[in-house]
């Protein structure tokens, strides 16, 4: 008997000496956590130089599928506290990376809203995504070979499960607030929902929604649809370096309508035009036969005139067409002259581009499109869209609404202009959400005002952090709206840090477009 009360208790020991190491991230079964001194690289992983990669051994997807040598590229400011509970988790939007101070920089100091003097801050970069962690361009363990089009299906609870391993292994005892926006907003809200009750006090979701509408889901598909358009896509299996830059640019195109508003691009576009330079071949037509033995002893004046007005006519139709060099015009004037091959039309059509007027929207958007598809990969860009689909904080939980499980007192920050995700939308996330509270920046740059709008998003997350965390900032006992004056402000000159921002969803070019 004395034998098996002392089993019991050295057993009794060990589980609460296993637990204890696998709280402080010493120990792991199943998901060890390693730093390889040359972690793996993706094409777009030096975008980001100062981030970090671990491999995490070994991770089921909530599909079921087992993913093995897994990377997770992060970013960490600050210090995690002796108590593991100041750390503040950052959740990047769609095509955002881990590198906070790269899209949301003028919030990140001493005195704002992300201090790194108060909070040990980490910000992981979602998988899916081309910037680090296990994406479609990443390497399958398996085969030696990019991931491609068959990188299975993962979701935000996927993120937050993932991410939670390397934080148990930094020490992490508690969460003391998860922000996000947009995607990121939707991964914020499964934080709670994906972990113990008690690991994350608070939240902080903007711009989002708790489930992708309709309409969210329509224009995804839309963009989708772009990219498979694209004779270069071939199913996704696609070169690396021949990649279907014009289906990305598109679909890219596409998504920065709905970042925007219509306001935001009247007032700085409105109907201004720019103007492009003339074509390589020149300005004027060569007017030479197929043969190019000279201009035509048969051709008059009249028939030249008609020739020109022509090409200018297909040139102006087929402006912005990125493939208009593989197109054999099908049907010609009758007093034109004959095409009877591609490569003679185009060049004809480039030798008569003259320098022409555009709106400038339509050239910002093909700026835009352009600058982006050499910063982000086509395959990633679906999967991150299907990934926004599948969001639905209720999905497979049963029971009463997911969102009564989140901790109360969330602050929910709506765009009032945000035609993606709708003030309305955001009003029925506070109110499913218990005590919450939602703030409205005023913005007339639609969903983007929420990486634009730096002064309001830090005054209102900073008051609300204030309030909620009080011992952080030195007021236990005290009102958490004191001192809030002493904030240090977002200046005009930390503002224009946007304008060099690899991965931000926002771009402040347009205000100077």
């Amino acid at each position: 008997m004395k034998i098996e009360v002392w089993v019991k208790k050295v057993l009794c020991w060990l589980y609460a000496l296993a637990h204890t190491l696998l709280d402080c991230g010493c120990i792991s079964f199943g998901n060890q956590v390693s730093f390889p001194q040359t972690p793996p690289q993706t094409p777009f992983t030096h975008l980001i130089p100062n981030q970090c990669i671990a491999l995490v051994s070994q991770f089921e997807l909530t599909s079921g599928v087992l993913l093995t040598e897994v990377p997770l590229a992060y970013r960490t400011w600050g210090e995690l506290n002796a108590e593991g509970t100041n750390c503040m988790v950052i959740c990047h939007a769609l095509t955002g990376s881990a590198d906070v101070e790269d899209w949301w920089g003028p919030l990140v100091g001493p005195g704002l809203v992300f201090d790194p003097t108060r909070y040990f801050i980490f910000c992981a970069n979602a998988l899916g995504s081309p910037y680090g962690s296990a994406s479609p361009v990443s390497i399958n363990p398996n085969t030696g070979k990019k991931w491609g089009p068959e990188f299975p299906p993962t979701t935000m609870r996927d993120d937050v499960n993932l991410q939670k391993i390397l934080l148990d292994h930094f020490g992490v005892r508690t969460v003391s607030v998860v922000i996000g926006g947009s995607m990121g907003g939707m991964t914020c809200l499964e934080w709670p929902l994906c972990t113990p009750p008690g690991y994350v006090l608070n939240i902080v979701p903007i711009a989002t929604c708790p489930r992708h509408s309709a309409w969210g889901i329509s224009w995804g598909e839309a963009q989708r649809q772009s990219i498979y358009s694209d004779p270069k896509y071939l199913d996704g299996y696609y070169d690396q370096d021949d990649p279907p830059a014009i289906g990305l640019a598109a679909a890219r195109m596409a998504a920065l309508l709905t970042y925007r508003s219509r306001d935001s691009f009247e007032s700085r576009f409105g109907r201004k035009q720019v103007l492009l330079k003339p074509g390589p071949s020149g300005s004027s037509a060569t007017n030479e036969n197929s043969d190019g033995t000279g201009p035509s002893s048969s051709s008059t004046q009249q028939e030249q005139l008609i020739e020109k007005a022509t090409l200018e006519a297909l040139s102006a139709h087929n402006d912005g067409h990125r493939l208009q060099s593989q197109a054999v015009p099908t049907r010609q004037p009758k007093q034109g002259p004959t095409k009877n091959d591609a490569s003679s039309s185009s060049a004809e059509m480039d030798a008569i581009k003259s320098p022409c007027q555009i709106f400038s929207a339509q050239s910002y958007l093909r700026y835009q499109g352009d600058k982006f598809v050499g910063r982000f990969d086509a395959n990633c860009y679906i999967h991150l869209t299907r990934k926004l689909d599948s969001h639905d904080v209720d999905h497979g939980r049963q029971g009463a609404p997911a969102l009564l499980s989140v901790p109360p007192g969330a602050l929910v920050v709506a765009v009032n202009s945000d035609g993606l995700f709708t003030l309305v939308e955001q009003q029925e996330l506070a109110n499913s959400i218990p005590d919450a509270r939602l703030v409205v920046v005023e913005s007339t740059d639609g969903h983007d005002g929420f990486l634009l709008e730096f002064e309001q998003i830090n005054r209102h997350v900073l008051l609300h952090l204030r309030q909620r965390l009080p011992h952080l900032y030195g007021l236990a006992g005290k009102s958490g709206d004191q001192e809030v004056s002493e904030v240090a402000p977002v200046t005009t000159l930390e503002s224009k840090l946007l304008k060099t921002s690899i991965c931000s969803e926002a771009d402040g070019s347009i205000t100077d477009w």
